[in-house]
């Protein structure tokens, strides 16, 4: 098993940055394959960034390409997602997901394990 636990959402002004943290434990950090997602209520889980195990390749949607940036330390069993430029259509709630083995995916359902999410708010 795998637990995550996600930290750093909150309110900002657009234009301004967050930083959110997803703690891992439970299993070897650095063979599980990480990705953030989010959610708004009565939506699909859309994919937002993954960082894989194996050489840290990074994926990320058009909408936060150039924007956001995933990271990851595996001594501190911890991935990162630097949000800047924030705007107020990037609102809603992040969930940080794991899966194990090599390769990072844009597909919720290829994911085994989940954050409780952490919101982010983004006025205008």
């Amino acid at each position: 098993q795998v637990q995550l636990v996600e930290s750093g959402g909150g309110l900002v002004q657009a234009g301004g940055s967050l930083r959110l943290s997803c703690a891992a434990s439970g299993r070897t950090f650095s063979t599980l394959s990480m990705a953030w997602f989010r959610q708004a209520p009565g939506k699909q889980r859309d994919f937002v960034a993954s960082i894989s195990s194996y050489r840290f390749r990074t994926n990320y949607a058009d909408s936060v390409k150039g924007r956001f940036t995933i990271s990851r330390d595996n001594a501190k069993t911890t991935v990162y997602l630097q949000m800047d430029s924030l705007k107020p259509e990037d609102t809603t709630i992040y969930y940080c997901a794991a899966r194990p083995g090599s390769s990072s995916s844009p597909y919720p359902s290829e994911y085994n394990y989940w954050g409780q999410g952490t919101q982010v708010t983004v006025s205008s």
